[in-house]
């Protein structure tokens, strides 16, 4: 397990150049890994463990067992508040099973493994988009300068390259921001998908499951449904049929103990709680993102907070000189490039943009 695990660990390798958000990290490359760990910690348990076992008479066990995992089992929801040890055996089993309306199936434990695994990929995208369109731009103007210690002749000579790039290319980057910004609303909209999907894979159980785990323990006994054990059920039933030996047909009725379940129930409180406190900090980032882009005067702000050593008149000059793409790109360097050398850097280019639009009047 740890040798199947150990292979995430790149995943969560500390980037020397940031080309994004945290709360893009967060969902791209944590979820990714947390949503890849837990297909493969169930499949482990799947297919390396027993998860099923059925109580039947009569029957070889294993044939009884794999019929009961490749096809389904049930419990009676009605069941689940009835008493265990006097009027049920167990939460969810009665026997009045020939009631098939009042039966609940559970089928979605056999494809688990493999749903996390796709929602995992799912989740990687934005980033594989991302640094796809970004195609290692921010490295190749960083330079190395997120280092501080240059050489001044070598640091002059980046320093140079960088600006004439910058005043090169001034208002053409429009399209790099609009890109990133685009993968960030993916990012959004991937998750409420997945919120919607899990829901309906889980036969709408999904969405308020947090919410009941939380307010199962302030419950009334008497009025207790533990809602990890209605949607993940340690205990179920199944049928089986047979021909016995004069040609009729047998019904043979087991219990069967799914401890995968146990496995599965933890996995999906934690990826409950995740995915909310995830699409709520996205929410928030679009939010900021949209105010960033409709309300102008924030932006020289947002680029003082950078560096808090760069005069707030130099942001107001360089933000009203450039366009929304030029700034991001500017934002983006700030939070790579050594303080001292992005102050030059700005400093300078201030300075260039203002000469240029002198010399155009």
């Amino acid at each position: 397990m740890f040798k199947l695990l150990g292979g995430l660990k790149d995943y969560l390798k500390w980037q020397d150049i940031v080309i994004d958000c945290a709360i893009f990290r967060l969902h791209n490359v944590f979820t990714t890994v947390l949503l890849l760990s837990c297909s493969l910690i169930i499949t482990a348990s799947q297919y390396v463990g027993n998860p099923i076992q059925c109580i039947v008479s009569g029957l070889p066990t294993h044939v009884v067992n794999t019929f009961c995992w490749i096809s389904s089992t049930f419990t009676m929801p009605d069941a689940f508040r009835r008493q265990v040890g006097r009027e049920v055996a167990h939460p969810g089993i009665a026997n009045d099973f020939n009631d098939e309306s009042a039966q609940k199936y559970y089928t979605y434990y056999q494809w688990v493994c493999f749903v996390l695994f796709f929602q995992g990929i799912a989740c990687y995208t934005p980033k594989f988009l991302w640094e796809a369109f970004e195609g290692g731009l921010m490295r190749t103007l960083v330079m190395g300068m997120h280092v501080g210690i240059y050489k001044e002749n070598e640091k002059n000579a980046k320093k140079k390259v960088l600006l004439e790039y910058l005043m090169k290319h001034v208002k053409r980057h429009n399209l790099y921001a609009i890109r990133y910004w685009a993968c960030e609303c993916l990012c959004l909209i991937n998750v409420l998908l997945q919120l919607y999907f899990m829901n309906l894979f889980f036969d709408g159980e999904f969405l308020s499951y947090g919410l009941r785990v939380m307010n199962f323990s302030e419950t009334a006994q008497e009025d207790r449904v533990d809602p990890m054990v209605y949607i993940f059920p340690r205990v179920t039933k199944c049928i089986f049929h047979k021909y016995g030996a004069s040609g009729s047909i047998q019904k043979h009725d087991s219990l069967c103990i799914l401890p995968l379940n146990i496995v599965n129930e933890k996995t999906y409180i934690f990826i409950w709680f995740w995915f909310m406190i995830l699409a709520t900090l996205l929410t928030i980032l679009i939010v900021y993102r949209i105010l960033m882009i409709s309300l102008p005067k924030f932006r020289p702000r947002i680029l003082h907070s950078k560096n808090r050593g760069i005069p707030i008149e130099i942001c107001e000059a360089i933000t009203r000189k450039v366009d929304l793409g030029d700034w991001w790109i500017l934002l983006m360097l700030g939070t790579n490039m050594d303080p001292l050398i992005y102050r030059e850097v700005i400093s300078e280019l201030a300075k260039k943009i203002e000469t240029n639009a002198s010399n155009q009047q």
